[in-house]
């Protein structure tokens, strides 16, 4: 007896839509957070308003799905609680990618202004040379802005010599330089509270460094880490709307291997009565 199929084609459809509807319009579908993420976003929240602190962006285009959410949801939450953001950048495509989040923050926070609120210093080459000279003097390592503008001018800069000025550092972290670097000088040598986000496949050489001497103050892992932490924030985004089509995808496709067992249960067994 020849078995019933469905055109594959109706498969694709469906995958299609359920993957796109999510992309554009956000569900929200419930999150379990973690304790990693939650220490994470208990250190923003615990850092007192007019502090100011450091987020690098020490990754490129090709992890920009994992990492430019988390970018997004992090630079959120410091701008609600009315903290300062030095940005930076151990990769050189960094720079980018920290403009395109602050594009949109411009956009959601218009009243914040350059130089009082935020600043981007650029990319400096060097790894950990580099973060072990900022740790000890700022302004050597950037003696003005990437647009030339020196730090001497830049009002939110004037009171930041060192790390001992910046409440926590934070990397966003595609490999090296990156967060292993700036756990080594940051934390280790400085003493600074230190945490950072990371690509999914980079997790596991990574977490052993949130210990008991909290080398790490929690770890944002790939794009699940940065939709717990929209939720959070109870503000989901890029990274809630990411997770929502991969989950809603992986029902679909559990949904037709159900109805693929189901078919061909029936018709063995259909075959095996008409014997």
């Amino acid at each position: 007896m020849a078995q019933k199929t469905i055109d594959r084609r109706w498969i694709f459809l469906l995958i299609f839509i359920g993957v796109a509807l999510p992309l554009i319009f956000i569900i929200g579908l419930p999150i379990e957070t973690t304790e990693n993420v939650r220490m994470v976003y208990e250190m923003v929240e615990n850092t007192p308003p007019g502090s100011t602190v450091l987020i690098s962006y020490d990754f490129d285009p090709a992890s920009r799905p994992e990492l430019y959410p988390m970018g997004l949801a992090l630079v959120e939450h410091c701008f609600q609680r009315d903290i300062k953001v030095i940005f930076t950048a151990l990769w050189p495509m960094g720079v980018q990618m920290a403009e395109d989040v602050l594009d949109v923050m411009r956009q959601k926070f218009p009243n914040k202004e350059y130089g009082v609120d935020y600043v981007n210093v650029g990319f400096k080459a060097g790894g950990i040379v580099t973060v072990q000279a900022m740790g000890k003097n700022f302004r050597e390592v950037y003696p003005s802005d990437m647009n030339g503008t020196p730090i001497s001018e830049i009002p939110m800069l004037r009171g930041v010599k060192n790390f001992d000025n910046l409440a926590f550092l934070f990397s966003l972290s595609a490999g090296s330089p990156g967060i292993k670097e700036w756990v080594q000088i940051g934390h280790d040598t400085y003493g600074r509270p230190t945490s950072g986000g990371v690509t999914g496949v980079s997790a596991p050489s990574i977490l052993p460094y949130v210990n008991e001497q909290q080398q790490l103050t929690g770890l944002l892992a790939g794009l699940k880490a940065a939709a717990e932490y929209e939720f959070l924030m109870d503000s989901p985004g890029l990274a809630t709307s990411g997770m929502d089509a991969q989950s809603i995808a992986h029902l679909i496709i559990i949904i037709f291997i159900i109805i693929a067992n189901v078919n061909y249960w029936r018709a063995n067994k259909a075959e095996k009565g008409g014997k």
